[in-house]
């Protein structure tokens, strides 16, 4: 029970820091009905979770060993979180009684996938963080922490999208529009900053 309680909290100091994947969840809260959000929760949960998993394992080493892989994270990272926030900054908040149009599913989980997957430093961070303490556990152990790692990741986007889904009726529209402009501010920097590190490997 000690190594799952320690992989819970990890878990949660692992998806609680504001980042694209929260952003992304916060924004469909804000944009569509709650069984809608709810449902792009758990696509999030799902990318997270291999994510986790992979990066238990030591995925992100390598993208340490293999250059061009790494570069190309960047690149094609960058550039669709950038494509994503554009998108935010563009959408609109219509009236409380009304919901914006929902994203198709296909486009909701290749959305998810680009937020969590192409993000090169969760992917070296989730290494580090979760192979130190993969390194040291045995076989049985490393089972019931990187289960409470998981259940850290449900509980907290679930919630995320219940909260923001719940309260967001009692906010203005001009507030929402303002809460979905800054999530859009702050992903298109983000893409920005992983082009950046693209362009100051590469050249």
């Amino acid at each position: 029970m000690k190594y799952f309680m320690d992989g819970l909290l990890l878990g949660f100091a692992y998806v609680a820091p504001i980042g694209v994947q929260n952003l992304f969840v916060i924004n469909s809260a804000i944009s569509d009905k709650r069984m809608r959000s709810l449902l792009t929760a758990l696509i999030v949960i799902f990318f997270d979770i291999t994510l986790a998993v992979a990066c238990f394992w030591g995925i992100g080493g390598l993208l340490e060993k293999f250059f061009l892989l790494k570069m190309g994270v960047y690149l094609v990272g960058g550039i669709a979180v950038v494509k994503i926030g554009h998108g935010l900054l563009n959408s609109e908040i219509k009236e409380q009684a009304a919901v914006t149009e929902a994203l198709p599913i296909a486009k909701v989980i290749a959305s998810a996938c680009l937020v969590t997957w192409f993000n090169p430093q969760a992917l070296i961070d989730g290494s580090l963080l979760l192979g130190a303490y993969r390194a040291s556990l045995d076989s049985n152990s490393a089972l019931l922490f990187i289960a409470g790692v998981c259940i850290a990741s449900m509980t907290w986007f679930v919630s995320l999208s219940n909260i923001i889904s719940t309260f967001k009726h009692q906010m203005s529209t001009k507030i929402l529009i303002v809460i979905n402009r800054v999530c859009g501010i702050i992903i298109v920097f983000y893409g920005l900053r992983l082009i950046y590190n693209f362009l100051e490997n590469a050249f």
